[in-house]
């Protein structure tokens, strides 16, 4: 079992930064790899970032350049650095973790971002 719990969700303009954090507990020793997917109204979830245990990153095309995806391993904490927000970035961001040999999904609560003038 894995918790995720993140923070920093806010009302943003555009252009303006924001950067979430995901603090995770519980079996992290089993953590294949972490990110963020998030969820707008009326839309399906998608995962915008992603960081494996051996460091490789991928970002959804659409946040690549904007986004970054980040990990402190003695904090168990993974951050998404997002610059250059868009109203369309607007969602609920979720943290997630593949676990274990099954890869079993965990989610988070979510964090609402909201990009408006």
């Amino acid at each position: 079992q894995v918790q995720l719990v993140e923070s920093g969700g806010d009302v943003v303009q555009p252009g303006g930064s924001l950067r979430l954090s995901c603090a995770a507990s519980g079996d992290i020793f089993d953590i294949n790899a972490m990110g963020w997917g998030r969820q707008a109204p009326g839309k399906q979830r998608e995962l915008v970032a992603s960081i494996t245990s051996g460091g490789s990153i991928h970002y959804k095309d659409s946040v690549k350049g904007r986004f970054t995806i980040s990990r402190d391993d003695a904090q168990n904490t993974v951050y998404l650095q997002m610059d250059s927000l868009k109203p369309e970035d607007t969602a609920v961001y979720y943290c997630n973790a593949v676990v274990g040999m099954r890869m079993l999904d965990y989610w988070g609560q979510g964090t609402q971002v909201t990009v408006s003038s």
